[in-house]
């Protein structure tokens, strides 16, 4: 079992940064693949990034260039720096685990999920 807790999410204005934090326990983050995932009206959860074992990341084209995922495995965490937020960034972002430790994209393939960090970007 994994439990996890985001944080850092806030009101910026576009283009200002921020940085999401997924804080884990119950498991060792740096065995299993993290995501992270916002809601899109009509599309369920977006995938934004994912970091897997070894330290590969993978990003959405949506967000390419803006994000960058990082692990801290002393601290059993991974991060997200968000950089030239834009309005339609707004979401609540969560953070999720996949047990297997290849890399996924889909929203089911995740097996643990955090509560969620609201970001709100304003114009």
């Amino acid at each position: 079992q994994v439990q996890l807790v985001e944080s850092g999410g806030g009101l910026v204005q576009a283009v200002g940064s921020l940085i999401l934090s997924c804080a884990a326990s119950g498991r060792a983050l740096s065995s299993i693949t993290m995501g992270w995932f916002r809601p899109t009206p009509g599309k369920g959860r977006e995938f934004v990034a994912a970091s897997w074992r070894g330290g590969t990341t993978y990003y959405a084209e949506s967000v390419s260039g803006r994000v960058t995922i990082s692990r801290d495995n002393a601290k059993n965490a991974v991060t997200l720096q968000m950089n030239s937020l834009k309005p339609e960034d707004t979401a609540v972002y969560y953070c999720a685990a996949r047990s297997r430790s290849t890399t996924s994209a889909r929203d089911y393939e995740y097996d643990y999920w955090g509560q969620g960090t609201q970001v709100t970007v304003s114009s």
